[in-house]
């Protein structure tokens, strides 16, 4: 059963959503979801503040916007998280995801650095992927000048944005860039839509199977590409050497299970992974915190165990 502080959250989402005409284009979507999540976000949390930086792309010779959120008054090198938000590849911004990086930030005293990577279907795999490894590798590059601890940088990402850290994993495994953490929420990691969360949960909320083909082909206009294990991680050849992870499911959400299975894909190769199974809750949830305690209870837990994997000795 769904939690019932979610009704609350979900009628205000359909009421918020209700004006956007239907058959709208994904820019039309974009510009709407900013004014939704504008008009539903938590309040900035005190002492935390935030700035934009540019960096560059060397895959694309472009540059890609990203939002730092980090205590005012840091006195140390900080551990840091770089973040990438859901919204199907295709809409979401380090603004739509503002309360959620800024109550990180906040719960844990870190920096949390969300990416505003390019968005489909203008720009399919492997735009984006290119954008978020090209900021990671930046951060810990530029960790002295950030202020960042270089031995304690993690990962994260909801959704879409789960899909993308989890890839960003597997491009930099074994590399100079060695990951602290990755933190995946309700993350998409496969594109098999006949798992029983699909079944149980077709009609959503919030995500729908029915959706899902369309708004893979935006990512992956190619169908092969959809077994490539960048775009789907799930399919990696292994899952060793890669960083602890939090995998953080939702009970009533189709892509349940294969969070599920890429928690158990990870601990099969000797990958610490915590799962959170997110029992009465829904795809998107975070963005309920402030509507349901169990929404509320799951960040918690995520921070806390973010902050105790990336304290450094």
């Amino acid at each position: 059963m769904i939690h019932p502080d979610l009704q609350r959250f979900l009628a205000d989402w359909d009421q918020a959503w209700s004006t956007l005409p239907a058959g709208a284009r994904p820019a039309q979507r974009r510009a709407h979801f900013e004014v939704v999540a504008a008009g539903m976000r938590e309040p900035h949390p005190e002492g935390i503040v935030t700035d934009v930086h540019q960096v560059e792309v060397p895959e694309t010779g472009t540059q890609v916007r990203v939002r730092t959120f980090r205590p005012a008054q840091a006195e140390a090198a900080l551990p840091a998280l770089v973040y990438m938000h859901g919204g199907a590849w295709m809409q979401g911004s380090p603004e739509t995801h503002w309360d959620i990086t800024a109550g990180i930030a906040a719960a844990n005293q870190q920096m949390v650095i969300s990416v505003d990577y390019a968005l489909a279907p203008e720009h399919p795999f492997p735009r984006a992927l290119h954008e978020c490894t090209a900021v990671t590798r930046w951060l810990f590059d530029q960790s002295d000048w950030l202020g960042i601890d270089r031995d304690a940088i993690a990962i994260g990402g909801d959704s879409a944005g789960g899909n993308l850290a989890a890839a960003v994993t597997l491009v930099l495994r074994g590399s100079a860039y060695p990951l602290r953490a990755q933190l995946l929420v309700y993350p998409a990691v496969s594109f098999n839509t006949d798992r029983p969360s699909h079944r149980e949960n077709a009609d959503g909320p919030l995500v729908t199977v029915a959706s899902m083909p369309a708004v893979n082909a935006m990512y992956s206009p190619d169908p092969a590409g959809l077994l490539n294990p960048l775009v789907a991680p799930l399919l990696a050849e292994s899952h060793a050497g890669l960083p602890p992870a939090y995998v953080a499911v939702a009970e009533h959400d189709p892509l349940r299970d294969e969070g599920v299975a890429y928690a158990e894909a990870l601990q099969s190769a000797g990958t610490p992974a915590v799962l959170d199974r997110g029992e009465s809750l829904i795809h998107g949830y975070l963005r309920a915190k402030a509507y349901c305690a169990p929404a509320q209870a799951s960040f918690e837990r995520m921070c806390a165990w973010l902050r105790e994997v990336t304290v450094t000795a």
